[in-house]
């Protein structure tokens, strides 16, 4: 299936400039991994990058640099761009075991969805924590069918993968391939579609803001 929902372009730019941590890469390479127009806009990125580096003045400061080079790569990516494309295929690689996990979160989770052990986070939640190797949180989410979540905001940037199952909220429906990636200006409900469980991996760097008291009260619970 072909994703609707992208990577943002800023988060291109920081992936190809090699700033996002290694849980928000490994989120990120999943969609690549799976979304050839998004693969595109990274190559773009990276061919950008390439030249504005080169005509950098080598006598400017390294930090002073490389935020020019980050706001004049992402200001060329802002300009108009084509629809993605309908016709590209999901994937350009060879296909993979049906039990196996997407091949950049294998080592955070292992390699196969049978090995998954999900610990209980609320009715009809479970979860799975990787172990940091930065300051981000990455996890992995199982929500039952027709299940609302906890209104919240995000105290710092979000980026979700669906990998299995749909939910909707107020930015539209979200099925497997699609990337939710969220900043702190957005808050949601989501809605998981009937049918089957909802799945989904994603890294936060901050943590998340509930609305409601009850989801306050049992956030120091989960750790999110």
């Amino acid at each position: 299936m072909t994703p609707r929902h992208h990577l943002d372009p800023a988060t291109l730019v920081s992936h190809a400039a090699g700033a996002l941590s290694p849980e928000m890469a490994a989120v990120a390479d999943t969609h690549l991994e799976g979304c050839a127009y998004c693969r595109q806009q990274l190559a773009a990125a990276e061919r950008v990058g390439g030249v504005l580096l080169s005509q950098q003045q080598p006598a400017a400061p390294a930090p002073q640099q490389a935020a020019r080079l980050r706001e004049d790569m992402l200001a060329r990516l802002q300009q108009p761009l084509p629809a993605a494309p309908h016709g590209l295929s999901a994937s350009d690689e060879a296909p993979r075991s049906l039990d196996a996990l997407p091949r950049p979160l294998q080592p955070y989770f292992g390699k196969s969805w049978k090995a998954l052990r999900w610990r209980w986070m609320a009715p009809g939640v479970h979860m799975i924590r990787a172990p940091r190797s930065s300051g981000d949180t990455l996890i992995m989410l199982r929500i039952a069918p027709g299940k609302s979540m906890p209104v919240h905001s995000h105290g710092g940037s979000e980026l979700t993968q669906i990998l299995r199952g749909a939910y909707d909220d107020a930015l539209g429906h979200f099925g497997p391939g699609d990337m939710a990636d969220l900043d702190s200006e957005v808050e949601h409900q989501p809605v998981t579609s009937p049918g089957v469980p909802c799945i989904c991996v994603a890294a936060l760097d901050g943590p998340l803001q509930f609305r409601g008291w009850l989801a306050r009260k049992l956030q120091p619970m989960v750790g999110l």
